[in-house]
C-alpha cells in the first residue's frame, strides 16, 4: 500500500463490463485534474500470439494445462515487481500487447504487428497513480502476491454462465471460431480460471457483479447477449461502514439494499453508480497522496 504513490486495479474478464469501467475511471480522471500511468494485464501474458498457439498445443500434447489465466501464461512475477516499485518510487517498467491493426500502427518502424508486445520503457516521471485494468490486479499464487500491493482493489465480474455467452458470441461471430473450439477452449482454461481468476473477487474492495434476469441456464445455445436493461448489478462493499448507503439510494433509482454491504442496482446505471462510489475513493486517495 502506497499513499505517496498510489496503485488502482480493475480485475475481471473481458466481457464484464470492462468498456464501462474504463469510461467511468477516465470520467473521474479528467475531473479531480489526476494523471495515471494506465497498464493493461495483457502486457504482461508470457508469450506473444503465435507463441502461446504453439505453447498451447505443446501443452496438450503433454496433457497439461495453459491458459491466459493462469501463471504459466502470464509474467506475474514482473507485474508484482511492477506494483512493488511504483508504490515506493512511482516508477516502474511497462510495455503494450498489440491488439489490432490499428493498435500496431504506431510500431511499423519496429516491424511490430498484431499480436506482438512493445519493448519494455520506463514509467514517465510525474504520474499521479497507476491505474491496472486487467485478468490479476488481485492474483496470489504460492510465488507472487500482487494483492498486497493494490490500494484499491475493484472487481467487475458477470455471473459465470454470462461469461461464456458472451465468449461464445465474440468468439464465433468476430473470430470465426467453431462452437466445439470454444468450449474446449472454455474447458482447458477451467482449472486455470478456479484457482487464479475466482480467488481474486474474495479480495477486492468493491466488487461489480453483473446478472441478468433473463434466461442463460443454458449458455451453449443462448442466441443472444442479455443487454444490460436485461441485468442488474450487484456491488458488493468490503468495508460497508464507509459508505453512504442512504446517498447511493437516493441518487440511483430503483436500486436497493439485498445484505448489510451489498446494493443492487439496474444494468444500465453501471457507470452511474461506479462514478458515484468511486469518485470520493479516488479523490481521498490523491487529496492523501498531495498531503504526504
Amino acid at each position: 500500500m502506497s499513499t505517496k504513490f498510489p496503485i488502482v486495479a480493475v480485475t475481471g474478464s473481458s466481457g464484464a463490463g470492462t468498456t464501462t469501467v474504463k469510461n467511468a475511471f477516465e470520467h473521474i480522471f479528467r475531473r479531480e485534474g489526476i494523471n495515471p500511468v494506465v497498464v493493461e494485464g495483457d502486457s504482461f501474458h508470457r508469450y506473444n500470439r503465435v507463441e502461446m498457439r504453439e505453447a498451447i498445443a505443446k501443452a496438450q500434447q503433454e496433457g497439461t494445462s495453459l491458459s491466459h489465466f493462469g501463471p504459466e501464461g502470464n509474467v506475474f512475477d514482473k507485474l508484482e515487481e511492477l506494483f512493488r516499485v511504483y508504490g515506493e518510487t512511482g516508477r516502474g517498467k511497462i510495455r503494450k500487447y498489440l491488439h489490432s491493426e490499428e493498435e500496431a500502427q504506431p510500431y511499423k518502424s519496429l516491424n511490430l504487428g498484431p499480436g506482438e508486445f512493445t519493448p519494455w520503457e520506463d514509467i514517465p516521471e510525474g504520474t499521479d497513480l497507476l491505474f491496472y485494468e486487467g485478468l490479476h490486479g488481485g492474483v496470489v499464487t504460492d510465488t507472487v502476491n500482487v494483492a498486497q500491493y493494490v490500494d484499491l482493489l475493484v472487481g467487475v465480474v458477470p455471473i459465470v454462465n454470462l461469461e461464456w455467452i458472451q465468449k461464445i458470441h465474440r468468439d464465433g461471430a468476430q473470430r470465426g471460431y467453431s462452437a466445439e473450439a470454444i468450449v474446449d477452449t472454455i474447458l482447458r482454461r477451467m482449472p486455470d480460471y478456479v484457482h487464479y481468476i475466482t480467488p481474486q473477487f474474495s479480495r477486492t474492495h468493491i466488487n461489480f457483479q453483473r446478472v441478468p434476469t433473463v434466461d442463460t441456464s443454458n449458455p451453449f445455445i443462448s442466441r443472444d447477449i442479455p443487454t444490460p436493461d436485461e441485468s442488474f448489478i450487484v456491488i458488493r462493499f468490503r468495508d460497508p461502514e464507509t459508505i453512504d448507503f442512504p446517498y447511493l439510494l437516493n441518487m440511483i433509482s430503483d436500486s436497493f439494499m439485498s445484505r448489510r454491504n451489498t446494493i443492487v442496482v439496474p444494468g444500465g446505471k453501471m457507470g452511474f453508480a461506479m462514478e458515484l462510489i468511486l469518485t470520493p475513493m479516488i479523490h481521498d486517495m490523491i487529496e492523501r497522496k498531495r498531503k504526504g
